[in-house]
Parts: C-alpha cells; structure tokens; sequence
C-alpha cells in the first residue's frame, strides 16, 4: 500500500476517534458513556438493577474518559500528519488526565483527595468486577505507565522537577509539570489502587475465584456466604432476592495482567496473588480433555452448564494465560510478604489470608506459558472443527467435546490475533478469513451467527463497535507484513464511517442487516477499536517496535512491568541466581516442548512476488466464501445495473442493482493484488456413509434414535448398550497415522460426536458381524489378559475421639474439601452398569497427568480408559453386599502373541466377560473364567519345572529376562494336553524392574511399545525332543509388583481384540471392549 494512502487511512481514523472523543467531552463528561443520536450523557440505569447490561460496566466514574486516555496517548506518539496528532493530542491526554483529578481527587487521604464529583472511587456503583477492571484499572494504570515514559510516546520526555531525590513509597513520585499548569506526580497510580482496593472484598470467596460484583463503597453485602462475613451478620441483603454467584472463566481468569501491573508498581502484593490465585483455580477445574467451561459458582467452584468454546464467557482466558507469560518474562517472583497498611479509603482487606500460599513456580512466566499451550492443544483438538465446507471453532461440550451450539460469536474474533502472538500464524490466518468473510458480507460483525443457518441469529444481531476483529488483524499484520490485511483494515473503517457516523458520536449496530443503530457509544470503542485500527496504519509506531514484555490488555490498554532505573545488569544476574536457585528446588523455569511452538516463525515468502501477497494467492478462499455464504452475496461495491420495477402508485421505476455477488475478499483489495492466474482448489467433497441395525420393534429403533442405547462411562466417549435399531453415520477422511482414508463415526443415533470421541462396543455383540458394511475383523498380534485375585479389605481404623467444633476453613485445602463430593467436569449421564471405582480410578490418576501436554495426557488417558475403565486394572467385582464375603479384583493387561517358528495359536476358549458386560455373572466371578490353577516358574531358566507343573496347572507364569523365551519353554516338561493341564504360558514383563540381562530385548524397559515375543526355534521339551503339543506363549507388561499378584490369583482369563470395518477401511474411532 502506497505511503500516501496508509497516511489519509491514518488520518481517517483519527477524526474517527476525535469525533466521538471531542462530543463525549462535550455532551457526556463526566458521565461514563455518550448517547451519540440524542447528543446526551448515558449514566447507569439505578432503577432497575437488573440491567446488567449498562449497570455492570458503567460505575458512575467517567469511564469513556479512562478507556480513552491511552488511545490519545498512542496518538500523541503519531506522526504529524494531521491537526490531532502529536503534540494536540499529547495537550489532550494530560489535559484530560487533569480532568479526571479534579473530578475524582489525587488519591491520597487529605483534603487533595476530594474531587468535584468523588473522593476516589467512593461510589454507591454496583458494578461487575471483570469490567472495571480491564476498562477502569486497566485504562488508569496504562495512562500512568504514558505519564512516567515508561511506555513510549514520540517526543514526549518527561522530566521530574525533583530529579534525583526518590521517595521510599512508591505511590509518591516526583512532580512532572506538563504545559496545561498541571502537575503530575503519580495521581492515577493512587486512584488506581484505591479502585483496586474497593474490589477486594469480591475475592473474599471459599474457592479463590472471585464474585462476578462488588458495591464500590459498601463491598459485597449481597453475598452472605463470603467468609468476608463469618464474624458478623452480613448487612443488608435480607428483604433482598439471593445474590447470583456464577461468573465466567474469562470474568474471573482475567484479572492477572492488571492486578500484577499494580501490585509491582505500588509494592502491594496482595493483588498479583489474588488475581493468579483465581486464574489458577480456574485452570485446574479444567475437564479431562483440558477444555474449561463457562460459567462457574464462584462460591462451590462448580461449572454451570457444559458449554465450552473461545467466545463469550471464556475468551480472555486464553489471552491471559499467554500474555501473563510475557509480561512477566524476566521478572523476579512477587513478593510475598504482606505490605505496608497504605489503604487510601477502606479497611485493611487481604483475601489471601483465607488460603495457602500459591507455590512459587505458579508464579513464573513459565507456568502460564505452560496453561497456554495445554489450552491451546485442547482447543486445537477438540473445539476446532474441520467437518464443514472450511475450518472454523465451535461450541462443545466441555466434558465430551461433543458439538454443543451451532454458532460463531464476534468475540472468539479475538483468538486469531492470539495466535499470532503465539507463534501460530497459520493457524491464524487460516482462523481469520472467517471473520474477514462475515464481515464483508454484514459490513459488521453479527454478535452470533448461525452456521446451520447460514445466517444472523433471530435476535443477536447486533455489532456494537466491538475491537476483536481488528484487534486480530493488527496482530496478524504485525506478524506477517502481509499488505492484505492494511486492505481488511481500510474495509472496516470504511464500513463504521458509512453506517455508525452519528451527529454526536459513533453509534453502535442494533441489526448488522438493517443497519439500525444503537443510542450507545461503548467506551471500548474508542478505548480498542480506534486504537488497533490506527495502530495498524502507522507502521512506524514507537509502540510497533519497542523491545521491551509489553502486553495489550483484553481492554486494548498496554501494560508493561518497568525494569528498575539502573539495575539492568545487576537485575539480569540476580535473575540468573534466582533461576539457578529454583532450578536447584526442583521449580520449572523453562518449558518447553518439541510439540508446541517455542519461537515465531519467519513471515512466509510470497508466492507471487509482483502481488505481495500470500493471503491474496490463497487456494482456499472459495472455501471461506462458500461456508460463509458470501459467494452468493450481492456486491453492493462493484459494478451496478439498472433495473425497471413496476411500482402500484408509480408504474414503472428505475432501481439499481448489484451487478454480480462478492467474489473475492475484503472489498476493498484491489485487483492488482490477486495472482494473475489465481486458481482456488475446488470444493472439499464429504464422503459420507451410514449404517443401520435391524429393530425388533418400532419402540426398540425410536428408543435407540433417541440415544437411550448409549452409556457414557468415560469422558471419551460413549458405550453402545444395545445395536437393535441403533443407526451409525461415518465419514472418510485421510489418517496420517494409517497412511490412508479411514472412516470416522460422526453421529450415534441423533448424537454428534466430537472430534476426537470414540464408541466402544462390547464384543459380545459385533464381534459375529461379517457384513460388507460392519465388519468385527479380530486381531492376531494381541490379546487381553485378565486375572481375579482376592482382596484382602483394610480393618476399619479405631474411632477418633471426640473433636471441638472447627474453626472456619482457613487454607486452601480444607475449603477444598467442603465441596460436596460429585466431580466439578463429570460428563453428562454416567452409566450405573459399571462399578463406581472404575471412574473413582480415573480422578485418582488425575493429578498424575496434569503436568503432561494434552496429547500425552490423553493418550495416557484413552490407555487407561480402555485397560482400567472398562478392563479395569484394579476393578472390585460387583457382587454380594455381604461385609463378609471375600472380596475380589480384577486385574486386566494387553498380551502379545508370539512369532517365530516356535509360534502356536493361542487356546480356543471363550472370552471373558467384562464386569458390566451382557454376560456377565457378578454372583459367581470365578464362573466368568476359564482357568482356575497357576503356577509360578520365576524366571525358569536355570533347570526344567516339575513334570507337574504342566499337567496340573492351566496356566505358567514366567518373569522376562535371564534367557531367551525359547528356553523357557524348553523347561517346561511334556504332558499330555487335557483341559486341566497347559493351557498358556505368560511371560511378564515388570516395567520398573529394570533387569533385563539375557534378553535381546531388554532395553524396552524404558516404557516403549514391547515387541512381539520371538520364538526362534520350534518348540524343544527339556530332552531337546521336538515337542508334540506346542504351547501358546504371550508377553504382556505389568507394573512393579504384577508378578506377585498371580499368588492370589483366583483364576485367569483372556479376551480377544477386534478391529471394525466398513466397505473396506478401518472405522478409526471404533473400540471394541
């Protein structure tokens, strides 16, 4: 783009803000917000307080002033190329910075800190703790961090009229005199810990995660569960209706930047822990699968629903997470002693006082590198979704992954731009041309749009002048250089100026189709959306280039930790001592793995070079336009024609007409920038195929339609139950893992899937079909193994004696412990047809995964879901309730079968059944299996076994190592086969023994998949006779201890394994059990 063009951009963007800043001055100040058609102030709405909407964010404190402030500070740092930039708009930012103080006072405890209209935040405002953060604390602390110089403002050096002497309180720094008389000495630092303060009391909750409101005067009397109010009764509250509690994952995750921004610059910690604490409390109610939900109590730390997604409710979790990471890159961990008493207008509050310490490394910039790329991997997995015309994020489940909503909202806009910044900027530019589409189809964003539709929610179409858009496409811009996004970013001011100029402001959309507008002028509009969008023009910004873990906050605020004045070396080797030291403690102060993104990578090259574009020369952009629907979509831009149209009162008039629909994306490209033999791939096509089992009855196929033939045992997926009327549909796609097009089942009866679930069949009923289109193919390299053993049951403990009443929880884990017992993730409809401890198993082994990526975890998982959930390792038998009866346990283990010229088949006996499974008989367990004696030969090397070791015992189980296998059969002596001699050799391998001296393949001690166990030779008896009846050999790994367990072995069983086809090909996500 030609730098006059980017220049009247820019300077189109800045009358943009300055005529919705200079009229908010003008008719609003110092109310929060403007009503752009009416030229009036827009206040909260005191009469009706359920009008959270207006009341959560507008706190009666000048908030369009705040969120503007650090707009005109990017401004001030522009090029003067038109009357508002630099200087004016420096004159603008202190003036109004000048304003703000005399209306609000200077933050300190005297008379200064009365202002015209408050003394500080001492306001009877109601308001959501979330959105004065990131827009009032937030816009403070980042016009503060201008004021200093330490964010970058062209031309502006400020110079403290006391130069060198320092204070000791951080809160009091030395005068800078600006050219409006003023004197700037840290008022808004003051202000912004006095507003900080105020919220405090909302962190008073048993979980760490913070109420979604708090009275900026009178606390949080609302809720009077807090422990806030254990001493006394709660005041007021009592005629009033019960306190909502639930807030979301990104109201309560996203608080991280600015409280750690306050906390450092004003030495109180108590900020930085809270705000980590809830971030953290968070994250570890995360599901099995690694996704968070939505809504959460923030009094019992239960999630709400089982929504899960990148949009509402959950957006700025992301963010947080990796931008927590780069603003706290280089620096030292808080200080974790309490802070001196400096409360400017309330009483001394410290939330952390109700919990543990967080563990150092929660602190590191590691640890939410870490969350980030666990987060994204899980989203990546299981909420990206490529089963439609292009690749785009939906809502699932949050236990199951399953598709939950049909929609895209406007502010998962934002999770392109994150990308980028993460280093994943194909994945974001991929992410983006979806919201690049819609917009040049809606000249807007809809606030939700339906893709079973094709169109606008009924209801939610309206675009406020919400940033995420543009937001990402600065980001993505920055990280590519791509001139493709320069032209999205022209569409879109372009866009606001033709359909939200209003005579007083910029008004929101109500309807993105009818253009109706909205009496609102959201603050966040000038506070974000002008703000990337200039940003995006002026290349050469000082903020475009500065080297320092600066971060834009979710409100478009930057924040950045200050380096301490001359200590830079110094810092830099107490940084290293302390990374030393933690290293020593066994703290993580690096993360990374070769699986995710640790650097950015290059821009990619352009295809072709005479268009600059790599975006522009794309082949799948139909793609995008087809699954948007744009491609069918007037081109009110391009060419018209003229049209006559008969008129009842008129008779025939002349109209105009788009010419063709949109073909190409944004708008505003110019045709010089597509390749000149551009080509997009054509259209993916879906093979997709269905199967149906014949219904004995017409209640029989309704009922299993409906899902009443599915269990879900596991977070991975279901259980068919019953095939009768039951109807699969797949689809083919290509495997990587394979090599080749395997099917995958999409939907079970009226069930989607996602998609990563599998559906587990019992064996028992496929494991006959033969059919072209379903067919159970058994594998011959494996088996499962399954021993009954008896259980010895702990003697109950002596009763305690009698306690004194507890005090109130006090510490992290004893108000964890208040939580009534059901799992916070527990999947929907937990099937009673197995045992209890099968799941109980599963959240024991939980805390063993979480420091793995998700993709370790859930392979771990999906092993541990097919050996211990449904093959329980360690099951209870399900079957007298007589205390006692002996009680049993099932141990199960994946065998191979051997190969070689010693090789024999293994013995034709029935399956055992599964625990729960369609035969099972829980009175009797031992009735289930078909060997009853055992006999244990250690490693059975040195001489033959006893000539009654065979014939007298069905099974022998060996230890691997000290010999080849051959040789261990070799000792076994002769025998003539019955059903009570020989049926089975075992050869365990014991993981953690890590002797494996005489094997050849010992070094598989190290947890990597086992080799088939070879038999070299044919089958020798001790004499070194060749053997008659040769003897099934399997090699199965058991953990430490496993060899000890065949002592109280009951009785020992085996059960096939089978793969499901379909016309030829593998159905990938079918497992039989």
């Amino acid at each position: 783009m030609r730098a006059d063009h980017l220049a009247r951009l820019r300077q189109d963007t800045v009358d943009m803000f300055y005529h919705g800043f200079s009229n908010y001055m003008k008719h609003a100040f110092p109310e929060d917000e403007l009503r752009p058609l009416t030229c009036g102030a827009l206040t909260r709405d005191r009469n009706d307080a359920t009008r959270i909407e207006l009341n959560d964010a507008l706190g009666n404190y000048s908030l369009t002033l705040i969120d503007s402030l650090s707009t005109l500070a990017v401004l001030a740092g522009g090029p003067q190329d038109g009357s508002y930039t630099g200087p004016k708009a420096l004159s603008d930012f202190q003036d109004g910075i000048a304003q703000f103080v005399l209306h609000y006072g200077d933050g300190r405890r005297g008379p200064s800190g009365a202002g015209t209209r408050a003394r500080g935040f001492d306001l009877d405002s109601k308001v959501q703790v979330f959105e004065t953060v990131i827009r009032g604390l937030g816009g403070l602390l980042s016009a503060h961090l201008f004021a200093v110089g330490e964010l970058p403002i062209t031309g502006y050096h400020p110079q403290p009229l006391a130069a060198g002497v320092e204070s000791d309180d951080p809160l009091e720094l030395p005068p800078i005199a600006w050219p409006n008389g003023f004197k700037y000495d840290g008022q808004l630092l003051r202000l912004a810990l006095d507003l900080a303060e105020r919220l405090l009391p909302a962190f008073y909750s048993r979980t760490g995660i913070p109420y979604p409101r708090v009275n900026l005067r009178t606390g949080i009397p609302f809720y009077t569960n807090s422990p806030l109010h254990r001493d006394s009764a709660a005041p007021g509250g009592q005629d009033e209706r019960a306190e909502i509690t639930e807030t979301c994952s990104a109201g309560a995750g996203s608080l991280t930047l600015e409280f750690t921004v306050l906390s450092r610059l004003s030495g109180d910690p108590r900020f930085e822990h809270a705000a980590k604490r809830a971030f953290w409390e968070v994250w570890r109610r995360r599901s099995e699968i690694g996704l968070i939900g939505n809504g959460i109590d923030a009094e019992r730390g239960f999630w709400i629903g089982p929504h899960s997604g990148i949009g509402a409710g959950m957006d700025s979790f992301f963010e947080y997470a990796f931008k927590s990471h780069v603003l706290l890159s280089g620096q030292e961990a808080p200080n974790a002693a309490r802070s001196p008493n400096r409360s400017t207008s309330t009483s001394w509050l410290d939330p952390n006082s109700l919990h543990d310490p967080l563990p150092p490394e929660m602190h590191s910039s590691d640890a939410f590198l870490q969350a980030w790329h666990e987060a994204h991997a899980s989203v990546k997995r299981h909420i990206y979704t490529n089963r439609s015309h292009f690749p785009y994020y939906s809502n699932s489940h949050r236990a199951t992954g399953q598709p939950y909503t049909m929609w895209i909202d406007s502010l998962g806009a934002f999770y392109p731009g994150l990308l980028a910044l993460a280093g994943e900027v194909e994945e974001a530019i991929e992410a983006n041309l979806v919201y690049t589409a819609l917009w040049t189809r809606y000249s807007a964003l809809p606030e939700r749009w339906s893709i079973r539709e094709n169109n606008v929610e009924p209801g939610i179409g309206w675009w406020p002048g919400r940033p995420e858009f543009i937001e990402s496409t600065y980001h993505i811009y920055r990280a590519t250089g791509d001139p493709w996004y320069l032209h999205v970013g022209e569409m879109v001011l372009k866009d606001i100026r033709r359909r939200c100029y209003a005579p007083c402001g910029w008004a929101g959309l109500q309807d993105v189709r009818t253009g109706e507008k909205q009496n609102r002028m959201e603050s966040f509009f000038l506070g974000e959306t002008t703000k990337y969008m200039y940003l995006l023009f002026d290349p050469d910004h000082a903020l475009n280039s500065l080297d320092a873990p600066y971060v834009f906050t979710t409100e478009g605020h930057p924040l950045v930790i200050p380096r301490k004045k001359g200590k830079g070396a110094r810092q830099a080797r107490q940084s290293a001592k302390m990374g030393q030291a933690a290293r020593d403690k066994g703290v993580s102060v690096t993360y990374r793995k070769e699986d995710f993104t640790n650097t950015c990578p290059a821009p990619a090259p352009v295809e072709e070079p005479l268009t600059g574009s790599s975006t522009a020369a794309r082949r799948d952009l139909f793609a995008v336009s087809r699954f948007t629907n744009l491609y069918n979509t007037p081109n009110n831009h391009g060419p018209m024609q003229q049209v006559l149209v008969h008129d009842n009162k008129k008779g025939l008039v002349t109209k105009y007409r788009a010419a063709s629909n949109h073909s190409i994306f944004p708008w505003t490209l110019p045709p010089t920038m597509l390749p000149p033999n551009g080509t997009c791939a054509a259209p993916f096509r879906r093979v997709i195929s269905a199967i149906e089992f014949p219904a004995g009855d017409a209640e029989s196929s309704l009922l299993s339609r409906l899902g009443a033939s599915l269990e879900w045992y596991t977070y991975l997926g279901p259980t068919v139950k019953n095939l009768e009327g039951l109807r699969l549909q797949l689809e083919q796609e290509f495997s990587s893992e394979h090599g080749e097009y395997v099917w995958k089942i999409t939907h079970v009866g009226n069930t989607q899937l996602g998609r990563q679930e599998t559906v587990f069949f019992h064996a028992e009923h496929v494991r006959h079909f033969r059919d072209e289109v379903f067919t159970a193919m058994r594998r011959k390299d494996a088996v499962d193994i399954q021993v009954l053993v008896n259980v010895t049951p702990p003697s109950p403990p002596p009763p305690p004696p009698p306690a004194p009443p507890a005090p109130p929880p006090t510490n992290l884990s004893t108000l964890l412990a208040l939580r009534p017992p059901e799992h916070p993730s527990a999947p929907p409809h937990l099937g009673s047809g197995l045992p209890n401890n099968m799941l109980q198993g599963q959240d024991r082994d939980r805390d063993q995964d979480s420091n793995l990526p998700p993709s370790e975890s859930l392979f771990r998982n999906l092993l541990r879901a097919v050996t211990s959930v449904f093959d329980p390792s360690e099951t209870e038998s399900p079957g007298t309730e007589d205390e006692n009866a002996p009680r049993t346990a099932l141990h199960t283990w994946e065998a191979l079968a051997s190969v070689g010229p010693g090789a024999y088949p293994l013995p034709a006996v029935a399956d055992t059944c599964l625990p729960g499974g369609p035969a099972y008989n829980s009175r009797d367990p031992v009735s289930n299996f078909p060997w009853r004696s055992v006999y244990l030969a250690d490693r059975g090397c040195d001489s033959p076994l006893p000539e009654s070791a065979p014939k007298e015992h069905q099974v022998i189980v060996f230890r691997r190592g000290g010999c080849s296998f051959s040789h261990k059969i070799k000792n076994v002596p002769a025998f003539f086969p019955d059903r009570n001699s020989l049926q089975l050799v075992l050869v365990l391998d014991e993981a953690d023994d890590g002797d494996g001296d005489g094997d050849d393949d010992a070094a598989d001690h190290n947890g990597r998949q086992l080799p088939r166990p070879l038999l070299e030779t044919e089958q020798l008896t001790p004499k070194g006779m060749k053997r008659l009846h040769g003897v099934p050999l399997v090699l199965l790994r058991v953990g430490k201890g496993g060899y000890g367990l065949f002592e109280n072995a009951l009785a020992v069983g085996m059960r096939r394994k089978y793969t499901m086809h379909s016309q030829g090909l593998i159905i990938d996500n079918a497992l039989v059990l």
